[in-house]
């Protein structure tokens, strides 16, 4: 047989025992091979009972155990003792059946729970939690050395003491400031321990192993022992009150020694002096001294004296429930050698120290990597640590109050039992098993978290997720971390100078209840999402143990300390939002993701059930952007409007054409949508989605856009668009037909539409100065024309705007009752405006309408009838059109002509000269009647109210930051087309920033709540 005999391959796995994790083993090998080429090292594989079970084991049982159970015990009494430890460790179970199904789905790298929380939650949570893992992990750190410099200078060597108390009321100062010292001293020394070589401490582990379960052992053994023989240590009482017995040897008032009455070491503490006549402590006076037995043992019936709580102040006396005589004055009483509370008690306190001793679960799930099968390891020994774990926990709360006097249980420090540890009183054969035996496992899980916590914290610096953390994940050339374990020593000293084992404890318990409460909530989302790669091996777990576990976490983070828990929470979401805004973008397929999907379905469905009331309403934007041959944003300063109207609440949608087919362009959607969009998206702040098509002709893929962008609820109901600048001068007409039948397809899909004229010249992310915007209300259309102001104005460019409302008044309309009616009903609906009513009476049609009208009709004419060529066309354009451009000098001696009239710039010569080229036998009829035309009286009336209303807005709203219109319709028949645009131009012509708004045809705004 090649393998081993059983023994013998046991001996041989303990020997190669180690409670390191994955990392820090790689670390030391690595540090073993440097200098030579690195080998491959097989890890040893290893089962359930070395792997995991042990290493769990070792990390739960520690020091809370042995320096605080006992007094948690006596404090909490029996009952609520057992509901505590119950509690906790139901959390833990809870958690672990949670653990185990997230460690079996799939591989888990070492990291353990910072892993399993980041890739099931996302890297927000991962980072927010595995930082809180870290500082418990510190913190934890900062408490066994506490723990351990409590055993040395409090049951070892208490003579080692720095500062020493001169009177009763200064020990607890002096106490705090040697463990801050020695504490000090401590931390460095396992520091450099650590950075010198992780093997160091790898070679102690199944010493440190060792001690724990021989502390076990002797605290079950020193139990049975009880039945037979208790052991001898005395308790002296002065009548109900429990003396420290340090500095007397007998407990009683006075001997008889050679038949003289002489009195004691005892009696000098309470007295003047040595004399039986001396002036003694009243309550001394009074009341006689007693000796019990300090462990009566199993069968002496005292659990029923322990069954319940004794809570109280600090400062509170230790006493028994016994009859005494008390004194009339008790202010003396903190001066005199009395057992007494050092911090004040009370439940939710005890629950907060005693959490750490059932932390530690997570020492199999970081190791997943030295399993010889994670998947079936992981869950078993876990849980089977566990159990065992709560197991003791819950025996030891029922031996503890079934073997010892409830004095002594409560006093914290073994002051009644002449400074014994007050577990090792317990214990057998001797209490210094126990005394040694916690010296070290505290030692061992200070070094142990001193290794674990740096690469924690390196594994989550080069994740890379927070920015400010990348420091910390370079280190030594094996991959020693050594700016992380420089933090971490620097945390745990902070940890340190509280000084205080009771302090520090609800500390950590903060961050690892909030790390558990992550895990049950990974599985529970997991579970309840059904994830496709949801599939753990370990099958008895469920979505309601997980949301269990959760709130119990959560209950106990807030019995413990609500404001510790508070402040835990802030930290988390902190980090949280940090990573959010800040952090590296990261896709590792969360459980976050999966759930925020399924809420966007569902909302989607509730949205598509009902309109959205008038209340809920406002613009939902479809941005139609133009690129250039470059793929290049024509006008960025659309997506900057956008973003002052959004200000990031709603849904923008940027939408864009290509021309051709998607086989042949589809390489350059994609990168006009990724990289062109998206990038000016970002420059601008805009948040919003993008969406590039390819169609045969840009008046199609507008068409698809405004039709089909958005999702079931989720559709535009507004589409933005610039102007079309260059109309007149451009080579294709079909550009503005485009713009006039999108009018048109935005109109027939009831949404509404904003036109912005000169969005080059519109405000980046400047502030603007004082200024207004001028709304001019001709028509009413929904309200739309009023809620833009005020949406602009909520952003930072626009704040300081005031807006202003015109509205046009005829000639048979009351102007004043115009502007009272117009101001209540702004009042009405809670917006801040001045209003002005304008009044536009019907004049004349002017010389210059007529003109300008005709002029309009003849050159749409010619262009129909003439068909010119390209180039003429164009200069005609030019000619005809360009009124500030200097008369044609055929005409310059024409003086009865006005300076303002544009003058008409087709001569008979320039006509012959196209006949010539182009020899068009129908060419001299079409002049003729182009020479003879009248213009039409509508297009006149158009053209004059135009002209009116533009004189009016230029008059009043020529220095207004933006001016609101509203925009007219187009003509029913095509052939008006190029006259509307005309239309449009006249209306706008001398104004800066221009915003062309027609309504969708429902309302936007209400004067109800």
């Amino acid at each position: 047989m090649d393998s081993n005999p059983m023994v013998s391959s046991l001996l041989n796995k303990l020997a190669n025992y180690t409670n390191l994790t994955q990392g820090v083993r790689e670390h030391e090998e690595a540090d073993e091979d440097e200098g030579a080429k690195k080998k491959t090292v097989k890890s040893p594989q290893m089962g359930t009972f070395i792997g995991v079970y042990l290493p769990c084991l070792q990390n739960i049982l520690g020091v809370i155990l042995f320096l605080r159970m006992t007094w948690i015990v006596g404090t909490a009494g029996i009952l609520e003792s057992f509901i505590i430890v119950s509690m906790c460790c139901s959390c833990t179970m809870l958690t672990a059946i949670s653990m185990s199904a997230i460690a079996t789905n799939g591989v888990v790298p070492a990291g353990g729970s910072y892993y399993m929380i980041s890739r099931s939650l996302g890297p927000e949570f991962g980072g927010a939690v595995g930082l809180c893992f870290y500082l418990g992990t510190t913190f934890a750190g900062a408490m066994y050395i506490l723990g351990t410099i409590e055993i040395l200078l409090t049951y070892i060597v208490p003579s080692a003491a720095i500062f020493k108390a001169e009177e009763k009321a200064q020990e607890a100062d002096a106490l705090l400031n040697n463990m801050r010292v020695y504490g000090t001293c401590c931390l460095t020394l396992m520091a450099l321990v650590v950075f010198v070589g992780v093997k160091y401490v790898n070679k102690l582990a199944l010493v440190f192993l060792a001690c724990v379960v021989l502390s076990i052992l002797a605290i079950y053994a020193g139990v049975i022992k009880t039945i037979f023989e208790p052991p001898v240590f005395p308790v002296c009482l002065l009548g109900n009150r429990t003396l420290q017995n340090h500095d007397f040897d007998k407990c009683m008032k006075t001997e008889i020694i050679d038949n003289l009455t002489v009195t004691t070491k005892l009696w000098s503490l309470f007295c003047e002096g040595p004399e039986l006549n001396a002036s003694c402590n009243e309550y001394f006076s009074l009341n006689n001294v007693t000796e019990i037995q300090g462990i009566p043992g199993l069968t002496s019936g005292v659990i029923s004296e322990n069954m319940w709580g004794s809570y109280g102040p600090a400062g509170m006396l230790v006493e028994k429930a016994v009859p005494s005589v008390p004194a009339s004055v008790a202010s003396q009483d903190k001066y005199m050698p009395y057992v007494a509370n050092d911090i004040t008690t009370f439940f939710t306190l005890l629950v907060g120290i005693y959490f750490p001793s059932v932390t530690g679960i997570m020492a199999g799930s970081n190791r997943s990597g030295d399993l010889r099968d994670a998947q079936r390891s992981i869950p078993i020994g876990t849980i089977l640590a566990i159990a065992t774990t709560t197991i003791i926990y819950l025996s030891c709360v029922v031996v503890f109050g079934a073997c010892i006097e409830g004095v002594v249980l409560r006093d914290k420090f073994g002051d009644s039992v002449k400074g014994n540890l007050v577990i090792g009183t317990l214990s057998w054969p001797s209490p210094w098993v126990i005394v040694i035996g916690s010296f070290f496992s505290c030692c061992g899980a200070g070094l142990q978290s001193l290794t674990g916590a740096p690469r924690l914290l390196q594994a989550i610096a080069r994740d890379g997720i927070v920015p400010f953390l990348q420091v910390f994940g370079h280190g030594k050339a094996n991959g020693e971390p050594t700016w992380a374990l420089l933090l971490t020593a620097v945390i745990c000293e902070s940890g340190i100078l509280i000084a205080s084992l009771d302090a520090v404890a609800p500390i950590l318990s903060m961050f690892f209840l909030m790390c558990y409460l992550f895990v049950n909530l990974a599985c529970a989302l997991q579970t309840l999402l059904r994830t496709p790669n949801w599939r753990p091996r370990f099958k008895y777990y469920h979505w309601a143990l997980s949301f269990l576990g959760m709130s119990l976490c959560l209950a106990l983070m807030f019995i413990s300390s609500w404001y510790y828990a508070l402040v835990a929470m802030l930290i988390a979401g902190c980090i949280y939002k940090y990573i959010e805004y800040r952090g590296a973008e990261k896709e590792w397929g969360d459980g976050i993701r999966g759930l925020s999907l399924n809420a966007a379905r569902y909302a989607l469905i509730r949205l598509e059930e009902a309109p959205p009331h008038t209340k809920n309403w406002r613009p939902q934007l479809l941005v139609l952007l133009s690129l250039d041959s470059e793929l290049s944003v024509k006008h960025p300063r659309l997506l900057s409007f956008t973003t002052q109207l959004k200000a990031g609440k709603g849904l923008t949608i940027v939408g864009s054409v290509l021309e051709g087919t998607y086989l042949t362009r589809e390489s350059d959607a994609k990168r006009a949508e990724q990289v062109t969009i998206k990038s000016a998206m970002a420059a601008e702040k805009t948040k919003g989605f993008c969406h590039v098509v390819v169609s045969s002709n840009l008046r199609d893929g507008f068409s698809h856009l405004i039709q089909s962008a958005g999702l079931g609820g989720m559709k535009h109901n507004s589409v933005l668009m610039a102007w079309p600048a260059n109309w007149k001068q451009s080579n294709d007409p079909q550009s503005w037909r485009n713009f006039i039948e999108t009018i048109r397809e935005t109109t027939a899909a009831h949404q509404a539409l904003l036109v912005a004229k000169n969005v080059d010249s519109f405000p980046h992310q400047e502030r603007l100065a004082e200024g207004t915007i001028d709304v001019w209300w001709i028509v009413h259309d929904g309200g739309l024309l009023m809620l833009l102001p005020f949406l602009l104005q909520q952003h930072k460019v626009w704040r300081k705007c005031k807006m202003r409302i015109f509205t046009v008044a005829q000639l048979d309309d009351n102007s004043i009752q115009m502007k009272k009616d117009l101001q209540m009903f702004l009042y009405h609906l809670r917006l801040n405006a001045e209003v002005e009513v304008v009044e536009m009476h019907d004049s004349d049609i002017s010389a210059f309408t007529y003109e300008k009208t005709l002029v309009m009709e003849q050159r749409s004419q010619m262009l129909k009838q003439m068909q010119l060529s390209r180039t003429e066309r164009e200069r005609e354009a030019q000619l005809i059109h360009d009124r500030n451009t200097a008369s044609h000098a055929a005409l310059n001696d024409n003086s009865d002509a006005t300076p303002e009239r544009v003058h008409m710039t087709w001569t008979k010569e320039k006509f012959c000269t196209e006949r010539t080229r182009n020899r068009e036998p129908n060419a001299s009829v079409a002049v003729r009647d182009l020479f003879n035309m009248k213009p039409n009286q509508s297009n006149v009336r158009c053209m004059h109210t135009a002209v009116k209303l533009n004189e009016v807005v230029v008059n009043k709203s020529q220095g207004a930051h933006l001016v609101l219109l509203n925009m007219p319709g187009p003509p029913k028949s095509r052939g008006g087309d190029e006259n509307y645009m005309e239309f449009l131009e006249v209306l706008m012509e001398g104004l800066n920033r221009v915003l062309l708004v027609r309504g969708g045809g429902r309302e936007v705004i209400t004067i109800y709540s």
